[in-house]
């Protein structure tokens, strides 16, 4: 059975989708899950309070020139997943994008804790093979082996996608945190820019052209002044303008899928965080639909 095209009944959709999966380009799916999360669980809320904000945003983008209402997207819901079972987390997760990606659409997921994002990276990279760049722009390296005996956490994701993505491949842009080992690791294998996000991306973005690319982005890149609702928030991250600029300035690649994670709106104040997510979305899906 297609998992999106039967989705759950929602008390908010993202604003603007369309009622019906075959009629929209662009599907957003949400992954309630924070089974890893090494410091403040919370994240599988995030899907939900990001959809449930989004009707205070406007449609309409002052930065694109564009509006939601000239685009399809549709919103499939929250996949069912069972609490704890990481295995099958991850297999129905796999399915969901192999699913979007199969019948030709663009895949937007919302996490829930970084790990989700490793079965969405691995079936865009079995589309595109080996042509694919991985951009990730997060305050974490998320390239340790292992984290407490598991290699399989938030904490290990970008290091999973090694297994399968050339480094060279992987650019990673905004980190300030992780172990020495983690650090010398990007040094050497990754597209390696820490600390900063627009600057070093204006840098690259020749190399990225006519490339297919996946953004997986953890919202803790974000400075806790921005974004505090997370659940490992790190200080001296990047302001919200700066990951809008990078947004636009990303217009001229070939985007291919999107992952938005680590929104744990229980620490929110305000929801600044989730209507900062929610914008944020808005703009990638107005930046896709070209």
């Amino acid at each position: 059975m297609d998992i999106l095209k039967t989705k759950q009944t929602l008390f908010y959709n993202f604003i603007g989708s369309k009622e019906k999966y075959e009629d929209a380009n662009i599907i957003l799916f949400g992954v309630p899950m924070d089974f890893t999360t090494s410091f403040r669980p919370g994240t599988r809320q995030g899907p939900m309070k990001i959809r449930e904000v989004s009707i205070g945003i406007e449609e309409y983008s002052f930065y694109q020139n564009k509006s939601l209402e000239e685009i399809s997207y549709y919103d499939g819901g929250d996949l069912d997943l069972p609490i704890g079972n990481v295995d099958k987390c991850l297999e129905l997760i796999s399915k969901a994008t192999a699913e979007v990606l199969r019948d030709n659409k663009f895949p937007i997921v919302i996490g829930g804790e970084h790990l989700i994002s490793l079965p969405v990276i691995k079936e865009v990279y079995n589309k595109y093979e080996d042509d694919l760049i991985l951009l990730h722009i997060d305050a974490h390296a998320d390239l340790r082996e292992d984290y407490i005996g598991e290699n399989r956490s938030h904490a290990t994701v970008i290091r999973r996608c090694c297994d399968f993505i050339n480094s060279k491949n992987i650019y990673q842009f905004g980190i300030r945190s992780g172990t020495k080992e983690e650090y010398l690791y990007a040094k050497s294998n990754t597209n390696f820019y820490p600390f900063k996000l627009l600057e070093p991306l204006k840098k690259c973005i020749k190399d990225l052209q006519k490339r297919p690319i996946h953004i997986t982005l953890d919202i803790d890149a974000l400075d806790p002044a921005y974004a505090p609702a997370t659940g490992t928030p790190e200080a001296g991250g990047i302001s919200s303008k700066e990951m809008l600029d990078a947004i636009l300035l990303m217009s001229s690649l070939d985007i291919v899928g999107f992952d938005l994670v680590e929104v744990s709106p229980i620490y929110d104040v305000a929801d600044r965080t989730s209507l900062l997510a929610a914008k944020l979305i808005r703009e990638v899906m107005l930046m896709v639909s070209k």
